[in-house]
């Protein structure tokens, strides 16, 4: 799957799996896709027995040369799990227009995703490229060292820069900002550009309450009319939660994650789903 599903749509013959109608509590929503191929699979429509159920179909599709169908399937004890919603699947056989215009669609919706700018390659910095390249968003590493991007290892755009605030200037409305450089005064140069994108979705800064009470005494010294509009939508510390205290760059970015992911991919809840998992 980390290839791509323009990849994955290479094998000569492909069932594109989707999620029709959903009632009650279902594992995934509406137009959630699986393709299967005779050797392979891409995406998921939510695992369990209902993915079994629908790859095993699809599969009979590929041997008798089917080209659509659609299946409703109740998701009780009968098919051995226990959300209590129901499913309607849509088969369908892929040929070469389809998909071409299902690598199109997940270009743009790879295009639609929140940016999310983090400032500093350093420990925390590479674990908050690891955490946020599996979801849904666009991370952006940057770093005035190269020596630092260099020890990236997950494929997420990085950006060798010398002036890393003109980078939040030409940022994209409604993108993320995180800040954690080797240095506080950069940190608060750019937290400051930040705050003043008054279309931020997001802007973070790791630090303690104590580098928070800093900053703010010295914005308020600089630039009293930001401070005094936006110095309230700063979060600093970053993914800071009473019940955990651990430190660890790991444990800090699925914190910010967690943290990210409300703000930018808020729940959008239809009369046919529900937010339970199953």
């Amino acid at each position: 799957m980390a290839k791509g599903l323009a990849h994955f749509l290479e094998a000569a013959r492909v069932v594109k799996v989707s999620l029709g109608a959903i009632k009650g509590s279902t594992p995934r929503e509406a137009g959630a896709s699986l393709y299967v191929s005779a050797g392979g699979l891409h995406g998921t429509i939510g695992g369990g027995q209902l993915e079994y159920i629908a790859i095993d179909e699809a599969r009979r599709m590929l041997t008798r040369g089917e080209a659509n169908k659609q299946m409703d399937v109740p998701l009780g004890p009968e098919i051995g799990q226990c959300c209590g919603g129901a499913v309607s699947l849509h088969f369908t056989q892929m040929d070469e227009a389809l998909k071409a215009d299902e690598i199109a669609s997940e270009q743009r919706q790879r295009e639609a995703q929140p940016h999310v700018y983090i400032f500093g390659a350093g420990h925390v910095g590479r674990a908050l490229a690891r955490a946020l390249h599996l979801i849904p968003v666009k991370p952006i590493l940057i770093d005035s060292r190269a020596e630092e991007l260099a020890l990236v290892d997950v494929p997420v755009e990085q950006r060798l820069a010398a002036l890393p605030e003109a980078e939040i200037r030409t940022a994209p409305p409604a993108s993320a900002y995180l800040i954690l450089t080797h240095d506080h005064a950069l940190d608060f140069l750019l937290a400051r550009e930040a705050l003043g994108r008054k279309d931020a979705a997001y802007v973070g800064m790791i630090g303690s309450k104590s580098k928070r009470a800093t900053f703010s005494h010295w914005l308020k010294r600089e630039e009293p009319t930001l401070a005094a509009n936006r110095l309230a939508a700063l979060i600093c510390p970053i993914g800071a939660h009473e019940m955990v205290r651990d430190k660890r760059p790991e444990v800090i970015a699925a914190m910010v994650a967690a943290e990210l992911l409300t703000v930018l991919l808020p729940a959008k809840l239809s009369e046919e789903s529900q937010s339970e998992q199953p």
